[in-house]
Order: C-alpha cells, then sequence, then structure tokens
C-alpha cells in the first residue's frame, strides 16, 4: 500500500507531495496533470521490474504517446539546465513474499521510505538519445511506533494498522547511497544490520535501480519493497482485449487492458469453497443488473472443449444468451472491474483514469460505488474476504465528485511551483477539502463554496476551480 508519495522533476509535478489512503479520487479539469501522478506511480512500479531505458519506453511521453526520449519524463526536459527526478514512496510491504525461486520471504519490517533520484546524461559520439543515470537509491525503515502520526487516513489501529505493520529494525538502512570519487556508490545492507558487511556498487554505470536487482530470498525486505512496486498497476481496460475469448491455455488472471477475464472469471468461479460456481455468477449477474439499460438474468463463463476456448456469457431475462463481445463498452468495463471485486488474489495499487468513460449518467452511483468497494476496508483486518487493494482514480466528472465522500477527495489545478532549480514554474497543484484528514495548516485546502462552480458545471462543459494563490 502507496501511503505516500513525493515527486520533484517528473513532467509538470514540482515539489508534489501527495498522502493516500485505500481510495482517492483526484478531481479537475483535462490539462491540469493529474495523469502524470498515474505516470509517476507506473514509472515507480517498471523501474522494480526493468532496466530505467525500458521503464522510461513505457510511460507516456509529452503528447501522450510512447516515446524512446527519455527527456520526456523531465520538467526541463528539452532545456540545457541539468535534469533531475526526485522520488519518494512511504509504503505498507506484504508480510510474506515469494521470491524468483518459489521460496517464502517476511520481511523484518513492513513499513518503509524508499527514495530514488535520477539524472540524465546526454548523449555523446554516435549515440542519438541520452540515457538515465542513477544517482541515489535508498530504502529505510519506518518505525511502527511512527505509525499514528505518518497513516493519517481512516483507519482501525487494532484491527488494521496492527495487522499490516509488523517487525522492527533500529539505525541502519536497507540500501544506502554515498559518494566515493565524485561518483555515487549504492549499497546493500543484510536485513541482519551490522552482522554482515554492505555490498557497494558504482551507480554511474547502472541500467537499472537496485530494487529490480534483488530476486531471492537473501534480501528479503528489499525484496517485499519490490513485490509491492511490482503490484502498483495502471488500469487501462480497451473493449478489444475485454471482448477477447480465453484459450485454455491463457493466463487465469486478468491483465490491466482487461484481457484473459473470461479466464479470470472461470478460475474464481471454480475456487468457490463449497465448489458451487453459480454463487460467483449470482453475485456479479446482480452487479450488473443494477445497470439501467442492461437485461441481465445470469451470467456464466462457457468450456467449448472443441475450440478449447472460454467465453463469457450473459443471460437476458427474455432468455437471450449473449457472448461478451455483443455487450457495450461500458457494461464491458463495469463487468471487470466486478469480476476484480470477486478475485482475492488481485491485491496491490490500482489507478484508474475517468472510470466513468462510457457509462450512462444513471448508472455513475453503481460505478463509483463499484470502485470504492474495490479497495481495503481500513476498519478491519486484510484477508480473503477484504483484499489488500488500494484503487487511485482520476475523474474530470462533476457528477462523480458530488457521488464521492469529501474525505476522498483532492481537486487538481495548476499553480506555481518551485522547480528542482530553485526556479518558480507552472506545475500540478493538489488540494483537499477543508476540514478532511488530508487537510493541514501548512498546506492550502478548499472549501465546498470553492468548488461550488465544477460541482454545478453543465456537462461536457470546459471546467475550472476556484483556487487559492498558491
Amino acid at each position: 500500500m502507496l501511503t505516500r508519495l513525493e515527486v520533484d522533476g517528473f513532467k509538470n509535478l514540482l515539489d508534489l507531495e501527495i498522502e493516500l489512503g485505500a481510495f482517492t479520487c483526484i478531481a479537475g479539469p483535462n490539462g491540469t496533470g493529474k495523469s502524470n501522478v498515474f505516470d509517476a506511480i507506473q514509472f515507480l512500479s517498471l523501474l522494480s521490474d526493468m532496466p530505467m531505458m525500458d521503464a522510461a519506453q513505457q510511460v507516456r511521453g509529452v503528447h501522450g504517446e510512447r516515446v524512446g526520449d527519455p527527456r520526456d519524463l523531465f520538467w526541463n526536459g528539452y532545456e540545457a539546465a541539468e535534469r533531475r527526478i526526485r522520488f519518494a514512496a512511504e509504503m505498507i510491504v506484504p508480510l510474506a513474499v515469494e521470491d524468483d525461486f518459489g521460496r517464502v520471504a517476511k520481511p523484518t519490517i513492513s513499513f518503509l521510505r524508499y527514495e530514488l533520484e535520477i539524472g540524465y546524461q546526454p548523449p555523446a559520439g554516435i549515440e542519438r538519445i541520452g540515457r538515465l543515470r542513477l544517482l541515489k537509491e535508498a530504502l529505510r525503515h519506518i518505525n511502527i511506533g511512527d505509525a499514528p502520526s505518518r497513516l493519517r487516513f481512516p483507519h482501525s489501529a487494532s484491527r488494521f494498522r496492527s495487522h499490516v505493520l509488523q517487525g522492527r529494525r533500529s539505525g541502519i538502512a536497507f540500501i544506502s547511497t554515498s559518494e566515493e570519487h565524485g561518483e555515487p556508490v549504492i549499497s546493500i545492507h543484510q536485513d541482519g544490520g551490522s552482522r554482515g558487511k554492505p555490498r557497494p556498487s558504482a551507480a554511474s554505470r547502472a541500467p537499472g535501480t537496485v530494487v529490480s536487482t534483488v530476486t531471492g530470498s537473501d534480501d528479503p525486505t528489499i525484496l517485499a519493497a519490490r513485490r509491492e512496486m511490482q503490484s502498483w498497476r495502471r488500469l487501462a481496460l480497451e473493449p478489444s482485449a475485454l471482448r477477447t475469448s480465453d484459450r485454455f491455455v491463457d493466463p487465469r488472471f486478468m491483465e490491466a487492458d482487461g484481457r484473459h477475464l473470461p479466464g479470470a472469471l472461470y478460475r474464481i468461479a471454480s475456487s468457490e469453497p463449497n465448489g458451487d460456481p453459480s454463487r460467483v455468477y449470482s453475485r456479479v449477474a446482480n452487479r450488473l443488473a443494477e445497470l439501467t439499460g442492461v437485461s441481465v438474468h445470469g451470467i456464466e463463463v462457457v468450456a467449448d472443449d472443441v475450440r478449447e476456448l472460454l467465453t463469457v456469457y450473459l443471460k437476458e431475462r427474455s432468455g437471450l444468451r449473449l457472448p461478451a463481445r455483443s455487450l457495450s463498452e461500458g457494461t464491458l468495463r463495469f463487468l471487470a472491474l466486478c469480476v476484480l471485486l470477486e478475485d482475492p488474489g488481485a491485491e496491490g495499487l490500482f489507478c484508474m483514469e475517468e472510470p466513468e468513460n462510457g457509462i450512462h449518467p444513471a448508472n455513475l452511483p453503481s460505478m463509483v460505488r463499484l470502485v470504492q468497494e474495490l479497495a481495503v476496508d481500513t476498519s478491519d483486518a486484510p484477508g480473503e474476504d477484504n483484499p489488500f487493494r488500494q484503487v487511485i482514480i482520476n475523474t474530470h466528472s462533476p457528477f462523480v465528485v458530488q457521488l464521492v465522500s469529501p474525505e476522498y477527495l483532492l481537486f487538481a489545478s495548476v499553480g506555481t511551483r518551485r522547480a528542482p532549480d530553485g526556479t518558480l514554474s507552472r506545475g500540478l497543484v493538489l488540494r483537499p477539502l477543508s476540514n478532511t484528514w488530508r487537510a493541514t495548516q501548512d498546506a492550502g485546502s478548499y472549501t465546498k463554496a470553492d468548488i461550488l462552480p465544477y460541482l454545478v458545471a453543465p456537462p461536457g462543459a470546459q471546467l475550472r476551480l476556484e483556487m487559492d494563490a498558491a
């Protein structure tokens, strides 16, 4: 669970600090940079899994497309000034993870702070595109005793916090950065603390982060941090993927675009404890029946043994049986989220762009209720009936804002921010509503009167926020 994110120098995210709970809704006009928050989270996740340049090519460029120029990631990417991005992520990591060899590893402590700085090295010689440089990497523990002041979102201390925060650590970091001859040197420190020698490596030519190289149980806390960051996903449900049947040999877990939905639903239904898959199908069908304009009597996954395909079928009240490919885009996206809700193995952080897209206004309450229920209930301990999931959505819909509880809302605007080089520039500003848990005296907040023009804006209009001076 990502509890705090700090970003400086990434696109238009300048000196940005966000506290996160189980569910967060970032609302505001298009063009403010809301999606850049998702890009930053996605980039951190990719960096835990692959080389830096490969990760950079999978993040949206300045014009929305994926390109290979790493300068697109920097706020001043095409200027001559020094380019530097700083990330910090505070997270609750799993209490047990599996390494790449199938061995179970348990972290020394489950509350961690990860810091990363990346620079840019211009091309030299025959190179036409520069490369990313690892400047700093650190992984430290956060004392469990500091949790009440660090985790300010509403939660149960006895049932939630005491369950997810365990272990202890004193003194030394798990990853640290020092300097030798003007170059950064990154060291891994054993979970045993001072009882083992650190393993240093020069960072100047490193293709990826240290976290991305840890694959075994010898460094269980670093591995747990890696597994946590790998679970941060950006859902981009595509109708073409959602309409595709699955072969018998395909994976049985739904991908970020919705591919393998039939296989995932088939696995979940087949795993029902009493061996009756109809209970899962009934719960999904009852959810779909909430949608206006959708006549649902039942839903199931049909296994075609001749073609070796799994296909989702919906049965209407009239008796008509339709394959998933016949459903509307909005209904398919809603169905995918229903399947995700039923899957106890689907844990981690899910970022969703404008979940209201393709949904009839009359069905927005059902959609908003569904995405909120996807997130873990922090009044109870995570478990099979309460999967440890975190959800962040962004929206420009005033209807969605009215349906979301004020404590979950962050409002986006563009304001003056201090850039890494000390100059003032235009960047994303996120403010909570006053009298909610994120509001502090040090940071600005909105009142309900401030956002009234946003709430009453007609559908499709260009939305603007009343913004305090930065």
